[in-house]
C-alpha cells in the first residue's frame, strides 16, 4: 500500500483507495467523513454489528500512514497492530487521502439494491435484539430497565417514557423473554416473545401532485407494498406557489393544507400495511422526501417566506419527530425522519434524489433534471456540485395547453408523424388530450418533418404542401390560432371538437425548454464544461420517466448528446427515502450534501435573460 496524499486538494473531497480481496476501488467523500461511512455510501461492506458506534469493535481495517488511535483501538489491538496501521474504521476520520485494507467479512451483511443500480449496505436505525431474562431475585434486584440494558451489550439505547410504562408488565407475562426495539439511539418498545422478524419502515415520496408511500422490510430491503394517491393539497392549487398564496390570502389555509397533507399521508400509511398484510404496530420509522413547500406545510410551519424574494427556508433541516405528529397510526413511538433542503426550491426531494443516483460518488460529469412545474437541475463533475431551479411552468404537466391534461387515460403520450399521425394514448382509449411526454413528442416531431421552423413557428401553407403533403392538410385555424390537428373524432370534425396543438402551446413549450436549457447551461459553464462534456443525463421524476430521450435533444431540452448517455432515473425521490430507511450510513450521506453542493440563484445571473432569448430556438 502507498499514502497518496496530504491535505486533501481544495475540492472540498478526499480520495480513499480500498482494498478488498485484491481489488481496488478509489471512492472521493467530504473530509471528516469516518471511513466506515465512506465504505458503507459506496457500497463497499466492512464488518460490523453496531451499525459504526464504536461498540462492537468488528470494524477492522489497516489504513497507511499515521492516524489518530483512540481508546476503543487499544481495547480492540496489540501494540504490534496499532503500529502496523490496524484502526476501527468508524472511529477513523478521512481528513486526507488515505488507502485502506479490507479484510474478509465474518459478518456477512445483507444487502439491497436501491436507486439507480446502487447497493446498499442494510444498517437500518430500526435494531431488535430478542434477549431471555434471569428473574429478579431478593439476591438481584436490579431494576427492570438495568436488566434489560445489560442484556443488550452491543447498543446502547436511551429509552423513553412509554417503553417503562409497558416494561413491567411485559417483562412479566412474557417470562422474561422479550424483544427489545431500538430506533437510531432511542429504545422505543419491548415486546413479547421474539418478534426480530418484524421490523417495517415506511418511505414517503411526498409530491406536490401526487404523493408514493413504499412499505419496506428493513431487516432484508424488501419492498412489501407500495401505493400512490393524489395530494389531497389539490384543491387549493396545481403547484407550490398557488398554495403558498392561499396561506397569504387566508389565515385558516395553513391549517387545512397541513390537514390535507397529513390525511393523504395516513391514507396510504394504512393502505401499504392493509396490501402487505402488516400490522401498523411493527411499522417503526417513516423516512419523508418532499420538497420546501410540501415539508413546510406538512409540518404546519408558514411557507410565505418561501414565496416571496429572498427565498428564505425556516430550517434547512427539519427536526425528526414522531409519526404521531403527521397523524400516522403506526407504532406509538415510530419516528419520521426528514430529508435536508438546499434552498426554497431545491427541497429535500432532490437531496433524496441525488443521494439515489450518487451524484456525490460518480466521478463522470453528470446531468439531474427533475422536470415539473418547477424544475431542479444538479450538474456535476466528479468535484463539484452545483444546483439551481428554473421556473419551468405547468406546460410539462399539461398546464397552459389548450388540450394539455395530466397523464390519465385518454392522454396522447407518443406522437409519430410520417405519412400520417400514429398516437399512443394511455388506456388505448379514445384520445381526449395531450399529456406532458406528448406534447414534448408532438413539437419534436413537427420540428424534424419541418412544418414547425427554428424559431418554433407554424410555417406557411404552400411551404407545409411540399415538405410535408401527407399532413399539410392537419396544419389549419382555430379561431385567429394557427393549430395542427392531431387527432379527428370523426373524419369531419370541427378544430374545436379535436385533439390540436396551437401556436400558443408551442410557445408554452418553448419557454419552459428555454429556462431548463438555460439552467443547465449556466451551471455547465459555471464549472468550465461544454455540452459534449456531460456523460451522463439522469431525467428524473414520474415524467422524466416517459420522456423520449430523442424527442428531448431535439428540441433543446437537454444537451445534444447520443440517446444511449440519457438515462429516464424514475422516482428518484422515493428511491432516495427507501435508501434513509435502510441504511443510517446513507441517511448521513444526505445530510452531508447539505456541505458539498453549491446552490446557485439564476435570478441572480445578469447573463441570465440573453442566454435565455438564446435557447427559445428549436434549431442547431
Amino acid at each position: 500500500m502507498t499514502e497518496r496524499g496530504a491535505e486533501h486538494d481544495g475540492t472540498g473531497r478526499v480520495d480513499l483507495s480500498f482494498t478488498v480481496d485484491e481489488a481496488q476501488r478509489t471512492v472521493r467523500v467530504p473530509p471528516g467523513v469516518t471511513v466506515f461511512d465512506a465504505a458503507s455510501w459506496n457500497g463497499i461492506a466492512i464488518d460490523s454489528t453496531c451499525g459504526g458506534h464504536g461498540t462492537c469493535h468488528k470494524c477492522k481495517v489497516r489504513v497507511e500512514g499515521s492516524t489518530p488511535i483512540t481508546r476503543h483501538d487499544v481495547k480492540t489491538f496489540t501494540r504490534e497492530q496499532l503500529d502496523a496501521g490496524w484502526r476501527l474504521a468508524c472511529l477513523v476520520n478521512a481528513t486526507r487521502d488515505l488507502a485502506v485494507d479490507v479484510p474478509p467479512l465474518t459478518t456477512r451483511p445483507k444487502a439491497a439494491t436501491v436507486g439507480v443500480g446502487r447497493q446498499v449496505i442494510l444498517r437500518p436505525a430500526i435494531q431488535k435484539r430478542y434477549v431471555e431474562l434471569d428473574e429478579a431475585t431478593l439476591a438481584d434486584q436490579r431494576t427492570d430497565l438495568a436488566r434489560l440494558l445489560e442484556a443488550i451489550d452491543d447498543l446502547e439505547p436511551v429509552p423513553d417514557l412509554h417503553v417503562l410504562r409497558r416494561l413491567p408488565t411485559v417483562l412479566r407475562r412474557a417470562d422474561f423473554k422479550v424483544t427489545a426495539v431500538v430506533v437510531d439511539e432511542a429504545l422505543v418498545d419491548v415486546e413479547p416473545g421474539d418478534t426480530t422478524r418484524t421490523a417495517y419502515g415506511i418511505a414517503f415520496d411526498l409530491g406536490t401532485t401526487t404523493v408514493v408511500a413504499t412499505l419496506l422490510d428493513v431487516s432484508t430491503g424488501t419492498p412489501v407494498a407500495v401505493a400512490s394517491m393524489l395530494n389531497r393539497q389539490q384543491p387549493f392549487g396545481g403547484d407550490v406557489i398557488t398554495r403558498i398564496s392561499a396561506t397569504m390570502l387566508d389565515p385558516d389555509a395553513l391549517g387545512r393544507l397541513r390537514t390535507a397533507a397529513c390525511e393523504t399521508l395516513a391514507v396510504l400509511a394504512e393502505q401499504v400495511c392493509t396490501e402487505g398484510g402488516v400490522d401498523p404496530a411493527h411499522v417503526y420509522e417513516v423516512a419523508l422526501a418532499g420538497n420546501a413547500t410540501m415539508t413546510a406545510l406538512a409540518l404546519g410551519i408558514d411557507p410565505e417566506p418561501l414565496g416571496v424574494a429572498p427565498f428564505v427556508m425556516s430550517t434547512a433541516q427539519p427536526p425528526d419527530l414522531l409519526a404521531a405528529d403527521l397523524g400516522l397510526a403506526l407504532h406509538p413511538r415510530a419516528r419520521v425522519t426528514l430529508f435536508p433542503a438546499l434552498g426554497a426550491y431545491v427541497g429535500g426531494d432532490i437531496v433524496a434524489g441525488m443521494l439515489a443516483t450518487g451524484m456525490d460518488r460518480d466521478k463522470r460529469t453528470r446531468l439531474f433534471i427533475d422536470v415539473g412545474t418547477n424544475c431542479e437541475i444538479v450538474v456535476s463533475d466528479g468535484d463539484r456540485i452545483l444546483s439551481t431551479a428554473a421556473p419551468a411552468g405547468p406546460a410539462f404537466e399539461g398546464g397552459a395547453i389548450r388540450c394539455g391534461m395530466r397523464a390519465a387515460d385518454g392522454a396522447v403520450e407518443v406522437v409519430k408523424l410520417g405519412e400520417g399521425v400514429e398516437l399512443g394514448v394511455i388506456g388505448d382509449v379514445e384520445p381526449k388530450g395531450l399529456c406532458g411526454s406528448g406534447l414534448v413528442d408532438a413539437v419534436a416531431e413537427l420540428v424534424k418533418v419541418g412544418l414547425l421552423d427554428a424559431s418554433g413557428r407554424y410555417v406557411a401553407d404552400d411551404v407545409a404542401k411540399e415538405i410535408a403533403p401527407s399532413l399539410a392538410d392537419r396544419l389549419t385555424y382555430l379561431g385567429q390560432e394557427r393549430v395542427f390537428v392531431l387527432h379527428r373524432p370523426t373524419p369531419d370534425a370541427e378544430p374545436e371538437d379535436c385533439v390540436v396543438l396551437s401556436q400558443r402551446d408551442v410557445r408554452e413549450l418553448q419557454f419552459a425548454k428555454a429556462a431548463i436549457s438555460t439552467g443547465w447551461t449556466l451551471l455547465l459553464e459555471e464549472l468550465g464544461l461544454e455540452h459534449r462534456d456531460v456523460q451522463q443525463v439522469l431525467l428524473a421524476g414520474s415524467f422524466g420517466s416517459y420522456l423520449s430521450a430523442a424527442s428531448a435533444v431535439r428540441i433543446g431540452l437537454v444537451p445534444k448528446l447520443p440517446v444511449l448517455r440519457i438515462v429516464a432515473a424514475g422516482n428518484v425521490a422515493g428511491e432516495g427515502a427507501k435508501m434513509a430507511l435502510l441504511s443510517v450510513r446513507e441517511r448521513a450521506g444526505a445530510r452531508a450534501l447539505l456541505e458539498e453542493v453549491t446552490y446557485v440563484e439564476l435570478s441572480d445571473r445578469a447573463d441570465f435573460n440573453d442566454l435565455f432569448v438564446d435557447q427559445l430556438s428549436f434549431g442547431g
